[in-house]
């Protein structure tokens, strides 16, 4: 086990939440009320520029961050690596961990930052990615690690589908090198599945080196978050119980012996069906797409921080993590709380 454990978590959404009804007339849409409530399981959500909030990525991040950082107990100057997980940055260069460390560190330091972005499965990624780098590099005590998304930002007016989904928000921890036995906690692996002949499903695909923003191209309204082609609707139903399994079987562990299991929040009936795929009962995963909507990057640190402080995760608890996005990227973490 890699002596690396969560000590602490922190979220943030910008501004009050937005009941499905009130989004049709911010946003000046439509959308099946019914199916994106039962089905889907989004009944609310946060969208800053919906609310008149002037802020973006950075600003969710850092925020989040500074809440981790705090209920750690730590100083700002304890961290010693930055890691941004997001498919949605401030800027293409520089990095969005780069702007965080600045608002969080206010200056120059000896440590390290930089953005993971494998879409929606970032987190999963950079939490391992993360793990490994502190177990290795003695100089380096505590990282964070925040998962964060502004998915909202990239929306086209009108678009029902982007803004009855996609939200914004952010979620953090702070993970702690520990010494020998003082700690029960640790992270035990990760595994993660790649497609990338799956590339053009959805995705942000203007503004980058391959299609630079035109005039053109905006009168033609090709920019912003663009769905290609329908997603194959069976495709996290089929992929998350093989994940589970590969990922449990490569540490020799139990499928019974993993107290809890926090999924890519993107629709609630699909974790129900994994979860009986799995024959596991729906007490030992969270959702909080109810409250967030769907947050991309920031999904898992998001829904294991209200596991955490609303019970149902304990120090000592066996924990799977599972994250796919678009590319086709998945990740999946084993850690001990």
């Amino acid at each position: 086990m890699i002596p690396v454990r969560i000590k602490s978590t922190g979220v943030y959404a910008p501004g009050l939440p937005i009941g499905n009804q009130e989004l049709k007339n911010l946003a000046k849409i439509d959308f099946d009320t019914a199916k994106t409530e039962s089905k889907i399981g989004i009944v609310q959500r946060h969208i800053a520029h919906l609310r008149g909030i002037n802020e973006t990525t950075a600003d969710f991040a850092t925020k989040a961050g500074v809440e981790a950082i705090a209920n750690a107990g730590l100083a700002a100057s304890d961290i010693g690596l930055f890691i941004v997980a997001t498919d949605t940055p401030e800027y293409i260069s520089p990095s969005t961990a780069i702007v965080v460390q600045g608002r969080i560190q206010k200056g120059e330091v000896w440590g390290g930052a930089f953005d993971i972005n494998a879409a929606c499965a970032s987190f999963s990624i950079a939490f391992d990615t993360a793990s490994r780098i502190l177990a290795n590099n003695s100089l380096i005590r505590f990282a964070l690690v925040i998962g964060v998304y502004n998915m909202p930002a990239f929306f086209r007016p009108g678009d029902a589908f982007g803004y009855s989904i996609f939200a914004d928000g952010a979620g953090a921890f702070v993970l702690e090198r520990v010494e020998g036995t003082e700690s029960s906690s640790g992270y035990i692996g990760g595994q993660q599945l790649t497609d990338g002949t799956q590339w053009n499903y959805i995705g942000i695909y203007s503004g980058a080196a391959r299609k630079p923003i035109t005039h053109q191209m905006l009168d033609s309204g090709e920019y912003g978050l663009q769905n290609l082609q329908p997603l194959p609707g069976d495709r996290n139903v089929r992929l998350w119980p093989m994940v589970v399994e590969k990922l449990l079987n490569g540490h020799s562990v139990k499928l019974e012996e993993v107290d809890h299991f926090v999924f890519t929040q993107i629709n609630h009936s699909v974790i129900v069906k994994v979860m009986e795929v799995l024959k596991q009962p729906m007490t030992k995963t969270t959702c909080v797409m109810d409250r967030y909507g769907y947050t991309g990057s920031g999904c898992l640190p998001m829904a294991f921080h209200h596991a955490v402080s609303e019970g149902r995760v304990k120090r000592g608890n066996k924990v799977v993590f599972v994250a796919s996005g678009a590319g086709l990227a998945v990740g999946s973490n084993l850690f001990i709380y």
